[in-house]
């Protein structure tokens, strides 16, 4: 088969899946901005170019072609960030990426042994974060996540995972100062 396969093939039929996200679209805004600047660069040139006389038309062809490239450049970014997953699942973490190579990383639940998240301003008002998961002894694909998507919820599903299911609070009971 070409193409990418869907992520839940490379699932054990004894997993449970808890999370399937992919990437927050906040990281294609790079790619965005640049591909629109290439854009209004090739119109503003070429616009200018074309008072300018009839021997610059290769010139505007060229233009033309880098303003192509640029859009075929970001149709291909949006595709990878499509095809890229991340899952979680009861025994492992999980993620599957390339469109013509299919990379996948995994790393057991059992071998987490830190996990934190950070949220940038800009992050906090779009809904993602950075997950940073550690492991013992070795540096792994799976140590940086960025761009997740609501990343509380990934981590506090992930810290049941690990450290067992939630229990209620047990309120502590209240002490009364005593009046003299």
């Amino acid at each position: 088969m070409l193409g990418p396969r869907d992520p839940d093939d490379y699932l054990l039929p004894t997993e449970r899946r808890v999370i399937r996200v992919r990437k927050h679209w906040a990281v294609l805004t790079r790619v965005v901005l640049e591909t629109v600047g290439v854009l209004v660069a090739a119109m503003g040139l070429s616009y200018a170019l074309s008072g300018a006389g009839e021997g610059l038309w290769l010139l505007q062809t060229a233009l033309w072609y880098i303003a192509l490239a640029a859009v075929g450049r970001f149709a291909y970014r949006v595709l990878e960030w499509w095809v890229e997953r991340i899952i979680v699942t009861d025994k492992r973490f999980m993620a599957t990426s390339g469109i013509i190579e299919t990379k996948i990383s995994l790393m057991p639940i059992t071998k987490v042994t830190d996990m934190s998240y950070t949220r940038p301003v800009v992050g906090r008002i779009l809904g993602y974060g950075t997950l940073r998961v550690e492991s013992a002894g070795q540096k792994q694909d799976l140590e940086k996540i960025e761009y997740l998507p609501q990343p509380e919820e990934v981590y506090n599903a992930i810290s049941e995972l690990i450290f067992g299911e939630k229990k209620p609070l047990i309120k502590a009971p209240r002490v009364r100062a005593r009046r003299r």
